[in-house]
């Protein structure tokens, strides 16, 4: 019982550190935004207008 806490207390701190990193590289890699600038959003000019 004892090995199988300890490898579960690995586990969650393995899973830490993966999110950890993933946030860091989200953070990092992010666009950069202005105020005042513009955001473009992309659509495809043929799609259908439901409004």
């Amino acid at each position: 019982m004892k090995r199988v806490a300890t490898w579960l207390f690995y586990a969650i701190g393995a899973l830490a550190i993966v999110y950890l990193a993933l946030y860091a590289y989200a953070v990092l890699t992010a666009p950069k935004l202005t105020p005042g600038e513009p955001i473009r959003i992309f659509r495809n000019p043929n799609a259908p207008d439901y409004s």
